[in-house]
């Protein structure tokens, strides 16, 4: 078998296929945002909303992310790759629970906006209630203990009736002068 030599016409045709096919390549986005069925963009928001963004710009959430004034306004781009992310995840059929979980193996805990409530967390949740609790108990404890120590001193010895009546004339006298 002869092998015969590409000639000018078929390597120029050949060439400009390959060049027709890199730009419809590159005219192609890299990663597509996936279509999300109402209640699946329901459980991205949600999920979208108990995640921090981590631009370190703004401390709001993944959901409500808003950088606002100057050139730029609208959410920035950390948000928008989380949003994402939390979209393709969705599509595959990941559970919440599962992206909250790769979330926090890639940000840390974080990027909760709620803390779990557990290890130290635990006492952050329940601070709010046992504290004042307690504090009420030391309250009511001290007032109990300066009533009964009022009750509990000795009296003096009793006023003679005669003394009592001769202490009061004096002290009328006294506010007349």
């Amino acid at each position: 078998m002869i092998r015969r030599p590409i000639c000018g016409a078929r390597l120029s045709a050949l060439l400009a296929l390959l060049g027709f096919m890199l730009v419809c390549v590159a005219a192609l986005p890299a990663q597509q945002t996936p279509e999300l069925t109402p209640h699946q963009a329901a459980r991205a928001k949600a999920i979208s909303l108990k995640l921090r963004c981590m631009c370190g710009g703004c401390n709001d959430t993944v959901g409500t992310c808003n950088h606002t004034g100057g050139s730029f306004s609208g959410p920035c781009d950390t948000a928008k790759a989380m949003r994402k992310e939390i979209d393709q995840r969705i599509v595959r059929g990941e559970s919440d629970d599962l992206i909250l979980q790769d979330f926090v193996q890639e940000y840390g805990s974080e990027v909760l906006v709620t803390p779990p409530a557990k290890g130290f967390n635990w006492l952050m949740w329940i601070a709010p209630v046992v504290l004042p609790i307690l504090a009420f108990v030391f309250v009511w404890e001290v007032v109990r203990r300066w009533r009964r120590h009022a009750i509990s001193l000795p009296e003096g010895p009793a006023i003679s009736p005669e003394l009592l009546a001769r202490a009061r004339h004096e002290a009328s006298e006294e506010s007349h002068e």
